[in-house]
């Protein structure tokens, strides 16, 4: 099993929008089955992936970083300034936060969420939020642990592999 201190992070590369799309995708599937339709994860949504990804990595929009365990990328982070039309120009977003299923609970989002929070102090960020699914308790969990706190009254209706799927904003300070 590994441990926290061998997961290193570093800033995405072009050559790793493959690795981050599978990740992506598996990391996905695990977390949302029972919930989408395993048909939502197809080959092609791979490849849809990681136009995606190669186009963030390129632009920096988000930021994307990807968590290393022996010379393997086992996950990834990407973060910038919020989305949210009210936010503040100080609050920055967690976009996304993926560990492979196989390195699940092995120290991968800690390690992530760290070089996102370095990353948004950097940019002069004071507050971070986050969009997950309500029904995602493994990724709420981890929010929370980290020290996120549920907006209840920002729950809203997201189609995710064309199904309804009600998600709700954590926000917290990064200081």
């Amino acid at each position: 099993m590994s441990t926290a201190t061998t997961i290193q992070v570093r800033p995405a590369t072009l050559r790793d929008a493959k690795a981050i799309a599978q990740i992506h995708t598996a990391s996905a599937q695990a977390a949302y089955k029972g919930i989408v339709p395993d048909e939502s994860f197809r080959p092609s949504t791979v490849e849809k992936r990681q136009a995606y990804w190669r186009e963030a990595i390129e632009y920096c929009e988000p930021q994307v970083h990807v968590a290393i365990d022996q010379d393997k990328i086992v996950g990834f982070v990407g973060f910038d300034r919020s989305r949210d039309e009210k936010s503040r120009p100080t609050t920055g977003e967690i976009w996304a936060i993926y560990a492979a299923p196989t390195h699940w609970d092995q120290g991968v989002g800690l390690a992530l969420w760290d070089a996102a929070r370095d990353g948004l102090s950097e940019e002069g960020c004071t507050s971070v939020t986050a969009w997950v699914p309500l029904k995602n308790e493994r990724a709420l969990r981890f929010h929370e642990l980290a020290g996120f706190k549920r907006e209840m009254n920002t729950a809203k209706t997201a189609i995710v592999g064309g199904v309804k799927v009600e998600e709700v904003r954590l926000a917290r300070p990064l200081a």
